[in-house]
């Protein structure tokens, strides 16, 4: 079988017609039932001019008629522009100015498209896609400017879902539950294809609502889900229940690592075992915790295919130059999972894709002799202070480790002599929070620095440190750095005065 989407969708519905796939909301449709919607979906594309290989935007909402529109189009043999429903009218306009859509469609015209279910319309008479054709361009997240459109085929999709229910020891019992983004890959790759692979269910929230989060999976039988950015922290946030541990969710795959006596926390809590990995829009083939271990505070080995074997590899360079056992340097991989490129930026796909394959993901790690990686931090992340570089997830890690911290964002900003000073932004539990009895202490400013000077050499201590109600993210998670003010604040703490 040619690894596509259509195909993989195919194959479920074959072997597995009658069992229930998707849930959302009060619906349910078997893979049967879904692979005929596709093709409704599919044909009705066609009917409004849409051919192989055109591009569509789509505004992807987490309902069932973004995601049939989308694997209608992967049926046609089209490509997704997968579009933030939040983006502006100016960002929508950049996107159509970089993707060139064929059409675009809005929340009406998918309702449309998808409306009836199958209602008898034939799919159209297509050859579909190859497994190297562009299904999805997913713009990139947490940048300044113009967005870098991710161009990713068909065969990237199915290696991940394959490898999904492998790297999380999940079978055709399972349902996988996802409040991720339909724009993301996350919930595309891992949740809809890896679902897919694995014959098993999938659950489709509309959004991430901690305060009933697990209470749908109770409702849903949900047995899996994956968290990104602080998603953790919320539902650790939420008021303490007697039946916090009694829900059937048994997996959670999340990345960045929390910290182990956090992760145990978590894992006490609400019953569940968390797995850590990493990956990119630009491959979701990175690294993941080998079955069976526990590498607590690490993004894991490299993960491979669970029939194809060793497809991913991976070092650690320097420039042009592999570093020395133990050094920090940055994470390169090669595998075919790695994206086309950056739609439309040759100069952009050039940076990050060298001629030989190989992917330069921009984040520094260290290899350990297992074959394990640790991340240090992004290569533009560094701070240079006192003439020195130092990363801001380290600081992070150290002011994350009190008890009374949700979330920490670490940036350099202006100095007035040279380089820059370390400016700490932190979210605190509220001093009546139910998440613990160690986190009922709130700590001041100058607590918070003298936690952060005993774990850390005198030059990475922040200088400034300032108490913020949240912090800024993006669409799938993470902490938007570039929305953090770097000039002064009366709201900050400052260590020289």
């Amino acid at each position: 079988m040619q690894r596509t989407i259509p195909n993989l969708l195919a194959g479920a519905a074959e072997a597995a017609p009658d069992k229930v796939w998707l849930f959302h909301e009060d619906h349910a449709l078997t893979y049967e039932e879904a692979w005929r919607r596709t093709g409704t979906a599919a044909a009705r594309l066609a009917e409004a001019g849409v051919s192989p290989g055109d591009r569509v935007l789509v505004p992807m909402r987490n309902t069932t008629g973004c995601l049939f529109t989308w694997l209608g189009l992967m049926r046609l043999g089209a490509v997704l522009v997968a579009a933030n429903p939040a983006a502006t009218a100016g960002e929508l306009d950049g996107l159509v100015a970089q993707a060139g859509p064929r059409l675009v469609l809005a929340d009406a015209d998918v309702d449309g498209l998808t409306a009836g279910g199958d209602d008898g319309v034939a799919p159209p008479d297509v050859a579909g896609p190859g497994p190297d054709d562009a299904a999805v361009l997913i713009p990139t997240s947490g940048t300044t400017g113009r967005s870098k459109l991710v161009t990713q085929t068909q065969r990237a999709y199915v290696l991940a879902g394959e490898g999904f229910p492998w790297w999380m020891e999940l079978t055709g019992d399972d349902r996988l539950m996802t409040s991720l983004p339909l724009f993301h890959i996350n919930a595309q790759a891992y949740s809809v294809c890896g679902s897919i692979a694995a014959r098993a269910g999938l659950v489709l929230l509309p959004r991430f609502s901690p305060g009933s989060f697990f209470d749908r999976a109770r409702r849903y039988g949900a047995t899996e889900f994956n968290a990104i950015g602080a998603m953790l922290e919320m539902l650790m946030r939420q008021p303490e229940r007697p039946d916090d541990a009694d829900n059937p969710v048994r997996l959670v795959y999340t990345g960045p690592a929390p910290t182990e006596a956090r992760q145990l926390e978590i894992e006490r809590r609400f019953g569940l075992r968390i797995v850590c990995g990493y990956a990119q829009s630009e491959s979701p083939y990175g690294t993941i915790w080998p079955r069976g271990t526990r590498p607590y505070g690490t993004l894991g080995a490299l993960r491979q295919h669970p029939t194809l074997g060793r497809i991913n590899e991976g070092r650690v360079m320097r420039g042009d130059r592999p570093v020395a056992p133990g050094d920090v340097g940055e994470l390169e991989l090669r595998n075919p999972a790695v994206m086309l490129g950056y739609w439309g930026m040759p100069e952009e796909t050039a940076r990050v894709l060298r001629p030989d394959g190989w992917l330069r993901t921009g984040d520094l790690v260290v290899e350990n002799p297992d074959g394990i990686y640790t991340i240090v931090g992004r290569e533009k992340d560094f701070i240079r202070r006192r003439g020195e570089n130092l990363a801001p997830a380290e600081v992070e890690e150290a002011l994350g480790s009190h008890p009374a911290v949700v979330e920490v964002a670490v940036v350099g900003v202006p100095s007035e002599l040279t380089d820059e000073d370390v400016k700490a932004f932190v979210v605190l539990a509220a001093a009546d929070s139910s998440a613990g009895a160690d986190r009922a202490a709130v700590p001041d400013p100058a607590a918070l620095h003298a936690w952060a000077a005993e774990r850390l050499t005198r030059y990475k201590v922040p200088r400034y440190i300032e108490i913020v109600p949240e912090l800024p993210h993006t669409p799938t998670g993470r902490v938007a750095k570039h929305h953090l003010p770097r000039d002064r604040t009366p709201a900050e703490w400052d260590a020289d005065i």
